[in-house]
Formats: C-alpha cells, structure tokens, sequence
C-alpha cells in the first residue's frame, strides 16, 4: 500500500512544471490499473500495522483514483483560461492522498485524522474554483455540519482505546460495546457524512456553488466516507444497534421519500441531482442499519454505482453549463436539437440512476430492498415510493432537459467535444460492466 502513497508524493512536484496537466491524469490512469492489478483479493492482503486492503476498501479506493483522474479531465476549462491550475493539480493530488489513506489505513485514530482531513481539500475546492459568492456560505456549511459530529466520534475513539489498549479495526470483532452515548457519538459522525435526512443540508449548496470537478468528488466519493464508516464501526456496536438502528432505518426511509419528492421542484439541474444523491443514500443507510448480509453488500455495492453515477450526472450538468452559462431548467430546453448525441448520454446516465438493468444500481437496490424487507415489512411502502419516484425524477429531469422548445437567447453553439464523450464513457462503462463481476462484491463476508 506504501508504493501508491509514494507514487503520489513524487507525482506532488510535478504540479509545478509548465504543462504537466494531462501528464498527471494520465499517471492517475497508470496508478489506478497499477492497484487494481496488484490488489484484487476478497480477504484483507496486505495486512500491516498500519495499512491493509479488503475488498470495501479495494472498490472504494479504486473508486477515489478513477474519479480524480475523471476530475482533471472534466476540468480542462482551468488549463485552458491557465486559472492557477497548477494549485489545482496539487489539491486534487492532496484530496487522493487523504482519501487513499482514509480507505487504506486500519488505525482508528488515523481513520479519524483523514476522515476529517479530506475536508480541507474539497472546501479549497469548493472556496476557491466556485462560481458564485454564496460558495463561502456553501462552505461554512459543509465544515460546520461535518465538524460540529465529528468531535464526538474523537472522544468514542479515545473512550475505545482506553477499554481496547489497541486502536486496530481489525480487532474490533472481539469487543461488544452496549453503551448508548457511545453508540450516537461513533455514528453521528457518518450520518452527517452519508448525508442522512435532517442533517442535509450541507449537500446541495456544497454541490451547486462547487466547481465541475467539486461536485464529482463529493457525489462520487466524499458521500461514501460515511457508509465505510459505518461499515467499519458496527461491528463493535452489535448488541446497542440491534435496539437502536430502527430510528435511523425510519428517518432514512421516510426522508428518502421526501426528498425524491423535492427533486420535483427543482429548477437547478446541480440542485436537483444532489437532492437524488440523499434520496440514493439514505436507501443506503437503511441497508447497513439492518445490520444483515444482504444489507452490507447492497449498501457496498450501490456506493459504488452511485459514485460513478452521479459523478457522471455533474459531469454532462457542467457541459451544459459550459455550452449555455446557466443551470436553470427552464433555460436548458431542447438541448436534444442541439446536442443529439450528448442526449443518449443523458439518457443512458439517467436511465442507470433509476436503477435500470444492467446497471451496477439495481443490483444494489435489489439487494438493499430484500434487506430491508427481510427487516419489516412495513418498509415496502416507502421503498415503493423512492423507488417510483426516482424513475419519476430522472424522467423529469431527461424530457425537461432533452425536450421541448429550445431557448432563443442561445446564438451559438458548439458540440460535444471527443474529451467529453470519453469523460462520460468511462463513467458509465465501469457502472455496467462491473454487473459482469458482481460476485467479487457478493462473497466479501
């Protein structure tokens, strides 16, 4: 795990030659192929003090590569207008670092650190290639939100070591810790994170003031922080959840239903994409609450659908955006009589964030519903809701967007660049083409 870490640090002074942009997408490409071939084992290898890789931490780290060096792609406009895109290189590299070690490391404290560490980054992200003034706002909201839950998870882990002596994640199979205060404080944290309903807000005004490549990495890996941490952490906390998860299991599913319902009034595309992240998350949340297999892999496997998914939805956001210098529904009409070509890729992307066959989001959604019927019944009403109802936006979205009589305020226009349908291929081909090897997700237990 230590060579990808050094292969990052030297990629650092790379940032500063003149013209080193592709170059360092391109070694990002490299070192994603490198870790994939070098680390494809269902069971922890590389098992070390400090590092360690198992299969949750193997997709999701590959994940963190493959969008960062999508980022990059996706934000040639910086290279083009030379807007400080040598500070930019360096921060993405700086955000994969912290992400790299978050997903790799096994000390809980260190987890912790660059749990939180990966928040700098983003918000420099968000902070300083933004488009609007609220970003600073946008910004507040993200630190404050994310911090304010933080702190308590810092005192768990303290409280854990001095019961454990030892701070290994791989260890905290052997303990049963029935402590209720215990139990809010390890996972407010990753609900804020995920984001949960209620605790929200945060994510749509970090999405819709964040630059191109912002918005991938929060959809694309920042929200999955949460959902590893989860994963991690309920081990210990076995016995208290059985009593108390079903809290979380109602707020996520009757704010699920909420929220696909607030993608209907939408007038922002950004906006309106985020609010179907929290609706996708909080089905996610549902499942890792019910603490069964079925709910464990669908949680895993539907982060990494999602990931790539919505990543690609800002993605094609940001092309229009780019054509027609607006985010508003109502001046985005008609883009099929002037893009025909990007339209099959809206609807193809689409068409997989409502969890259409053969994409790698129904197969976690199947699993996430069989968990969460196995865990009551009742549930079914609001899984038929959200799932309806995620259908129902992405149509909307697609006939509102594709459809219609175009804006006559557009003079000129230019097509889909081979950059952007190349951008847009290899989101989307990883999210269908995994389906192929769904039994490396399956049998992780």
């Amino acid at each position: 795990m230590m060579k990808f870490l050094l292969m990052m640090v030297f990629m650092i002074p790379l940032c500063f030659i003149k013209n080193m942009f592709w170059i360092i997408q391109m070694m990002l490409f490299f070192m994603m192929f490198l870790f994939v071939n070098l680390n494809l084992s269902l069971y922890f290898s590389n098992l070390s003090y400090m590092f360690s890789c198992d299969i949750i931490s193997f997709g999701l780290i590959t994940l963190s590569i493959w969008i960062c060096s999508l980022m990059i792609m996706s934000s040639e406009n910086l290279f083009k207008v030379k807007f400080y895109e040598k500070f930019f290189l360096l921060n993405i590299l700086m955000m994969l670092f912290m992400l790299y070690m978050t997903f790799s490391i096994m000390n809980l404290f260190m987890f912790y650190l660059f749990f939180e560490g990966s928040l700098i980054p983003t918000l420099m992200l968000i902070i300083g290639w933004g488009y609007q003034p609220e970003r600073i706002q946008a910004g507040i909201y993200l630190l404050f939100y994310t911090l304010f839950a933080s702190l308590p998870l810092l005192m768990g882990i303290f409280y854990l070591f001095s019961k454990m002596n030892c701070m290994m994640m791989y260890f905290m199979k052997f303990y049963n810790m029935n402590l209720f205060l215990l139990y809010i404080s390890m996972i407010m944290a990753f609900l804020v994170k995920m984001p949960m309903y209620f605790v929200h807000l945060w994510l749509p005004k970090a999405h819709v003031e964040a630059p191109v490549s912002g918005s991938m990495i929060l959809a694309g890996v920042m929200l999955k922080l949460g959902g590893y941490g989860l994963l991690r952490v309920l081990i210990l906390l076995q016995e208290v959840g059985l009593k108390l998860n079903f809290i979380w299991v109602s707020i996520s599913l009757v704010g699920g239903f909420y929220i696909s319902l607030k993608c209907f009034s939408q007038v922002d595309i950004k906006s309106l994409i985020a609010y179907s992240s929290v609706a996708h998350m909080s089905l996610v949340i549902g499942g890792i609450m019910t603490m069964n297999y079925w709910g464990f892999m669908g949680s895993y496997i539907l982060m990494i659908g999602h990931g790539l998914c919505s990543s690609g939805m800002f993605c094609l956001a940001n092309i229009n955006y780019e054509r027609v210098h607006s985010r508003s529904l109502y001046i985005n009409k008609g883009m099929m009589n002037f893009m025909p070509s990007m339209s099959m890729w809206w609807f193809l992307l689409l068409s997989s964030n409502m969890a259409a066959p053969p994409s790698l989001n129904l197969m976690g959604e199947i699993s996430l519903i069989n968990s969460l019927m196995g865990w009551s019944w009742i549930s079914m009403i609001f899984l038929m809701l959200i799932s309806f109802f995620s259908a129902g936006y992405s149509l909307y979205l697609y006939s509102f967007t594709q459809h219609g009589k175009y804006n006559m305020g557009i003079y000129s226009f230019n097509m889909g660049l081979s950059r952007e349908y190349l951008i847009l291929l290899l989101h989307w081909l990883p999210l269908n083409f995994l389906f192929m090897k769904i039994d490396y997700s399956m049998i992780w237990f």
